[in-house]
């Protein structure tokens, strides 16, 4: 009988270890025909079988069935409760048991602990302490520092201290580490270190904890200094490094630590690849990265679902979306992580339609998205000033609940804004039960966008009233709104806060809005002041942004220098070209004009033609200057010269300077008709029906019929 009993319960381990609730079940009939009367040896391991392959319920029927339980089939059905979060049946239970030892007051309190009931947990380890007749023991110790490290309770984390001491365990190891490792994620990491030297003997366990708190804390040189002396150094150790380093900003050192490892022979997993790649992404390091992709598929672990979704994330980083497409092809299984990396990749580089096209396929794969992931994709939605397709996934936002996010609620009210709703954006805005840094500046660059310069000063204002920090982002929306307003001085004025209250370096868009400030307001002398005495020679839009300025207020001595800049920084940049040519034309100097033009020719600088589209019906219809070619240009022509001549009736006078030809008056007049924003907006009165509002964004040369948005 019992050699019978002692071969099932082989067999019950062997279930219970692959999890094969199939040959479990067979088993479980097989025992019952086979033996005749109840074992209680066998049944408690049918008990633990059951519990390790998630069938609770079966789990209690084994044990209901036991004619005369023992201490230990209480502490199995006790761990099942405890371990699948039944803890109501897991008090029920302990209370109804007649004898009680530690492993079952710790079951108890690790399952209050893991399942989110600090204060039961804490209740449960009072009451062992007063009632019990059992002291705790290492497990007692280490689940209750594990939660006072989960959820920062620094005195309670003192007091186990306390308690490791009156009951010696302040000289074990498997105290030490947790204890350890408790007072580096609280932040006492001082604490840690006096806990790691008062040990007399240290494993590498001990080691590597020590080393991932002061990582933590961004003590990075005196976690190198701990791991040079170390004796023993396993994996773990080695990808602590490469993670931690990583983390703290340290790529290049973090890979050379991954070089080291291979060196050393070191195994190789999963995580240490993902920090690796991640390194890489930071530093745009392609081929280091290829390196690594290539000693990935050597070692076979190319088919890892968190290491394929990294290679997603470096290359995307990288700016090679082709080979982050063909990763993601190839990859066999992938998770919610694996479609954000390849949607927020798109997102990155541009390729915002995409983006919102792999979503559509994660859904239809049937990943349900979580915040970030919805946050992303309505991010690329604003991107492309698509209200239509953002609207949706608004609601889709508050159909599933992920609306109280902040993420996704900051996409939203950037969706609106760069859609032209600036109202509907504020309105969600003010909805938000929570608002961050970046929930203010979306709003702010939002009315910034559309010229609001008003709005956008007392919105940022409030910000700073409400003791919110603005960032570099926050500056640009205010800077760029002082411009459109022609607030010089208080742009001045918010220039100078921004480096000396708010300590942000100014970036080449910060000096591209102080030279548009003095520009647009004709103050082009203090424009040119401002960049004789910036740190560094402003860029391409920069020195583009005085030079059209300085073709609006006619000034040419500014203008060349600007011209003269702009060439020295990008030869092939037809924009100084034309803006100079621009200049010479509105001032009659035609042989100039030629010259620039010949200019161009012997150095193969060609402009592109410009051109605007707009979106209607869900097709994208595209104009150019003197466009014949769209099916509706008959019509199209017809209501420009409608327009034209409605124009004229009530005072209009075009502006001829822009036009950089020696033509008659009547021919210029006929080509500034005919531009292609005209065309689009022309095209769009045609087919969109009334009531719907166009909207045309600057910043892309793009047209958008806005119908009145959806009431939520």
């Amino acid at each position: 009988m019992a050699t019978l009993s002692n071969h099932y319960s082989k067999l019950l381990k062997l279930c219970s270890e692959t999890k094969n609730q199939t040959h479990l079940k067979k088993l479980h009939c097989l025992i019952i025909k086979a033996l005749q009367s109840k074992d209680t040896f066998l049944s408690n391991n049918l008990i633990t079988a059951y519990s390790k392959s998630g069938h609770c319920i079966y789990a209690r029927r084994v044990f209901d069935q036991i004619p005369q339980p023992n201490l230990f089939s209480y502490n199995a059905i006790l761990s099942v409760y405890s371990k699948s979060g039944g803890l109501s049946n897991m008090l029920a239970m302990f209370k109804s048991m007649p004898v009680k030892d530690g492993v079952s007051w710790n079951l108890v309190i690790s399952g209050y602990a893991c399942h989110g009931s600090f204060d039961d947990a804490v209740e449960a380890y009072r009451l062992m302490l007063r009632q019990a007749q059992v002291a705790p023991n290492r497990i007692t110790i280490s689940t209750l520092l594990i939660l006072s490290s989960s959820w920062s309770l620094i005195g309670m984390g003192r007091q186990i201290h306390c308690q490791i001491v009156k009951y010696g365990f302040n000289s074990y190891v498997f105290v030490g580490s947790p204890l350890v490792d408790m007072y580096s994620k609280i932040g006492i990491v001082h604490e840690a270190k006096r806990v790691f030297d008062e040990l007399k003997e240290k494993n590498v366990v001990m080691y590597n904890t020590m080393i991932t708190g002061f990582l933590r804390c961004g003590m990075v040189e005196d976690s190198k200094r701990l791991f040079q002396q170390m004796l023993e150094r396993d994996s773990i150790s080695w990808t602590t490094m490469v993670t931690g380093l990583a983390q703290n900003g340290l790529e290049e050192e973090a890979i050379g630590v991954f070089r080291e490892m291979r060196f050393e022979g070191v195994g190789i997993d999963q995580y240490t690849f993902g920090s690796a790649l991640t390194a890489c992404g930071s530093l745009l390091a392609l081929e280091q990265g290829k390196q690594i992709h290539a000693f990935i598929i050597r070692t076979c672990y190319n088919d890892n679902v968190f290491v394929g979704s990294a290679l997603v994330d470096m290359y995307s980083k990288c700016r090679s979306i082709s080979s982050a497409e063909a990763v993601f092809r190839q990859m066999v299984h992938k998770n919610i992580v694996s479609w954000t990396a390849m949607l927020v990749g798109y997102g990155q580089n541009g390729y915002s339609e995409e983006a919102v096209r792999i979503f559509c396929e994660m859904q239809r794969n049937g990943i349900d998205p979580d915040d970030f992931t919805l946050g992303s994709v309505i991010s690329s939605c604003a991107n492309l000033a698509s209200l239509e397709e953002g609207a949706q996934f608004h609601c889709q936002a508050i159909v599933s609940g992920l609306i109280s996010f902040v993420t996704v609620s900051n996409a939203i009210v950037t969706l609106y804004g760069k859609c032209g709703s600036i109202e509907e954006s504020h309105q969600l805005f003010d909805e938000m039960q929570i608002r961050d840094q970046v929930s203010w500046t979306a709003l702010v660059s939002g009315y910034a966008q559309f010229g609001k310069a008003k709005e956008t000063i007392e919105l940022f204002e409030r910000m700073l009233s409400h003791g919110v920090k603005p960032d570099g982002v926050t500056f640009i929306g205010v800077l760029s709104a002082c411009s459109r307003a022609g607030l010089v001085e208080k742009g001045r004025s918010y220039f100078r806060s921004m480096v000396e209250d708010h300590g942000i370096v100014p970036i080449a868009d910060h000096f591209t809005c102080m030279i548009d400030l003095f520009s647009r307001s004709g103050r082009l002398k203090d424009a040119e002041n401002f960049i004789k005495e910036m740190p560094c020679s402003p860029d391409v839009i920069g020195w583009a942004t005085l030079l059209s300025s300085c073709r609006v207020h006619k000034n040419m001595e500014i203008g060349k220098w600007a011209a003269e800049s702009l060439l020295k920084l990008d030869p092939q940049n037809p924009a100084s070209y034309v803006l100079l040519s621009s200049m010479h034309a509105a001032r009659g100097e035609w042989n100039e004009v030629a010259k620039l033009r010949r200019g161009m020719r012997d150095k193969r600088v060609k402009k592109e033609p410009g051109c605007s589209w707009i979106k209607y019906d869900n097709k994208v219809h595209i104009f150019s200057a003197d466009d014949q070619s769209h099916p509706y240009s008959e019509k199209i022509y017809a209501e420009l010269e409608r327009l034209n001549s409605k124009m004229i009736e009530e005072g209009y006078k075009p502006d001829m300077t822009s036009v950089l030809h020696d033509v008659t008056e009547a021919d210029k007049m006929d080509m500034l008709s005919h531009h292609s924003e005209k065309l689009a907006i022309a095209f769009g009165l045609l087919v969109i029906p009334q009531g719907t509002a166009l909207f045309y964004s600057t910043w892309r040369q793009e047209l958008f019929a806005i119908a009145p948005p959806p009431i939520y």
